[in-house]
């Protein structure tokens, strides 16, 4: 029988999808399928479209298997900002050998993208914008727009800008498509003008688009020269990347990235390396256990309850990481609310640390028929609750001061740390009360 992972995939079919589609099924493909494949999107000018919907990461890596010729076409191709992003992702002899390849003034527009970090609006912009004198009249700047029109991926807004470049006024195309032929471009242009400095982080620029509404901002330098555009369409690439990466590393992935469907060995590559670092914070939190094994040894119940005590420490944790990484994601909390964050949170596993003892409490009681274990039980989960929930909602904000990823960081841990003060009270608390126990 055939084994269905030695089919050779149906190139023609996938080549008639759409460029997403395609993008979303090549991770899939073996190495020989997947150039084979984006050689056949070369030939008919689709490579460009199909890369630009993969993340950069990725795009990169089936890149730079091209031929440097083909790739310098394909980049040639694509728009400044989608080109850049690949770019940015190849080593950098491969990126020089393709940049040298390309015309003059391409080469010079990606090199200037590339010297602002990905993660920016500089990064993040395309230098493809409509930049009049506020001089014009309407029906000049509209025959501005028809000859630049063509060779831009999308216009969304007009621009006005002084001798020196600066920018001073924003016009809507439907306020200037309405407005008398003879109309000057300053008395129609709006000069309250929402910008971006190129320097502005890329989790700032979404924040921004998402108290605007708006579908495009212009980037300025430090004397306000209109460097080029940010759109929402971009915007919404960064907050899905962002979010893909967050759920991946919170599960373990230090890239962030992983196709469902890629090669085992990549998978086995990207998982491994922080699972074996994970064991070794495991064997952390059960070296607590072993300071107690005489105890576990004279009542070998405490063994069925001291999961119950770690997980729900675990879990509190998370819910309070959870709030707290989405809340920095969109801005809602900064280092300076640390302090509100953790009186709301102490006050939280007050209470529901108080419930989740009582409820153990009485589980244990009627379980074991003692009293006194069913005391050590909502005494430890109720402290180790308090203290889950106040590291669950702290350690974001420290990871982050550190310059580590929350994300990657919490998750594991935060586990390590919860487990182990919860094995120590309950354990050290049981020790204690051993007499009673028995």
């Amino acid at each position: 029988m055939t084994d269905p992972s030695d089919e050779k995939p149906d190139i023609e079919h996938i080549l008639e999808q759409h460029p997403a589609d395609i993008a979303a099924a090549l991770p899939a493909l073996d190495h020989e399928s997947a150039l084979e494949l984006l050689h056949r999107l070369y030939l008919k000018k689709q490579a460009g479209p199909t890369l630009r919907e993969m993340t950069p990461s990725s795009a990169a890596e089936l890149f730079s298997k091209l031929d440097r010729a083909k790739a310098a076409v394909i980049v040639g191709r694509m728009a400044a900002d989608d080109a850049v992003d690949i770019l940015g992702k190849l080593p950098q002899d491969v990126a020089q050998d393709v940049l040298s390849r390309l015309d003059g003034a391409k080469s010079a527009t990606l090199r200037n993208l590339l010297l602002y970090p990905a993660d920016t609006a500089g990064g993040m912009m395309s230098p493809d914008v409509v930049a009049i004198s506020a001089d014009l009249t309407s029906e000049e700047a509209i025959r501005r727009i028809r000859e630049v029109a063509s060779a831009m991926e999308s216009i969304n807004y007009v621009y006005a800008v002084d001798a020196a470049g600066r920018l001073t006024g924003v016009i809507v195309l439907r306020d200037l498509i309405l407005a008398h032929p003879d109309k000057r471009i300053r008395d129609i242009m709006r000069t309250e003008v929402v910008s971006l400095s190129a320097e502005t982080p890329q989790a700032d620029v979404a924040r921004v688009f998402d108290k605007h509404r708006y579908v495009a901002l212009p980037v300025v330098d430090r004397d306000r020269r209109l460097l080029g555009t940010v759109t929402v369409d971009d915007v919404l690439d960064v907050l899905r990347e962002e979010a893909t990466e967050d759920i991946l590393r919170m599960g373990g992935i230090p890239s962030g990235e992983e196709h469902p469907l890629e090669a085992p060995r990549t998978s086995v590559r990207k998982r491994l390396p922080w699972m074996m670092v994970n064991m070794l914070l495991n064997l952390v939190a059960v070296s607590a256990v072993a300071l107690f094994e005489s105890t576990i040894a004279q009542m070998a119940f405490l063994a069925v309850l001291m999961p119950i005590i770690s997980d729900m420490g675990g879990n509190v944790a998370n819910q309070a990481m959870a709030v707290i990484i989405r809340g920095m994601a969109v801005g809602q909390v900064g280092w300076e609310q640390l302090r509100q964050v953790v009186r709301k949170e102490f006050r939280v596993g007050f209470f529901n640390g108080l419930v989740l003892g009582v409820e153990l409490s009485i589980i244990t009681w009627f379980w074991r028929g003692n009293i006194w274990l069913g005391v050590v039980v909502a005494f430890a989960l109720w402290i180790n609750t308090m203290i889950s929930t106040i590291i669950g909602a702290t350690f974001p904000f420290l990871a982050k001061r550190m310059g580590l990823d929350p994300a990657m960081m919490s998750a594991s841990v935060v586990t390590t740390i919860t487990d182990l003060t919860g094995f120590f009270l309950f354990l050290g608390m049981a020790t204690v009360v051993l007499q009673h126990l028995a």
